[in-house]
């Protein structure tokens, strides 16, 4: 599976304070099935720092800042059960896939659904005949504890290339 071709369109600042369009180019992530749009090593995010977002060495999370990305699942294609220590903002941007979690709930997605995932176990599914393109922002999160016990994050790994 190929990471998506994203045009990214940076903006910043001029040396009078005026804001400009710094970058207007077309990125792709490495062998993965998601493109690293923009991350920022802190949150509240540094307007300043003019490391490229897209650069920086990120996990699936970033402790302490935000993680922008844009993947596309195959049909036929499901990620691992995993859970992340962040608060995720999910949009499916064209397509559908099911959101498994292991509670048992599923639900079906559609171009449009947002999901705001909260540091929950989940598997992301496309039993579709298309792939299905979605956009995540996810957001460095405190531990989550329920009754005492401290729900660790699960590893993920991108989905191995066909």
């Amino acid at each position: 599976m190929s990471p998506p071709q994203i045009r990214r369109i940076v903006t910043g600042h001029n040396s009078d304070g005026r804001a400009v369009v710094i970058e207007d180019a077309t990125i792709s992530g490495p062998r993965s099935f998601a493109t690293l749009v923009w991350s920022t090593a802190t949150s509240p995010a540094d307007n300043a720092d003019e490391t490229d977002g897209a650069t920086r060495d990120v996990g699936v999370t970033l402790p302490g800042g935000t993680v922008f990305r844009i993947g596309e699942l195959e049909p036929g294609h499901r990620s691992p059960m995993h859970r992340t220590v962040s608060l995720d903002y999910a949009l499916v941007l064209d397509g559908e896939l099911v959101l498994e979690l292991d509670g048992g709930d599923e639900v079906r997605l559609r171009t449009g659904d947002v999901v705001v995932q909260r540091g929950t176990n989940h598997i992301w599914s496309n039993d579709s005949d298309r792939p299905c393109r979605i956009a995540f922002v996810l957001i460095d999160a405190e531990p989550l504890t329920i009754n005492g016990h401290t729900l660790e994050p699960t590893p993920i790994h991108p989905p191995p290339a066909d």
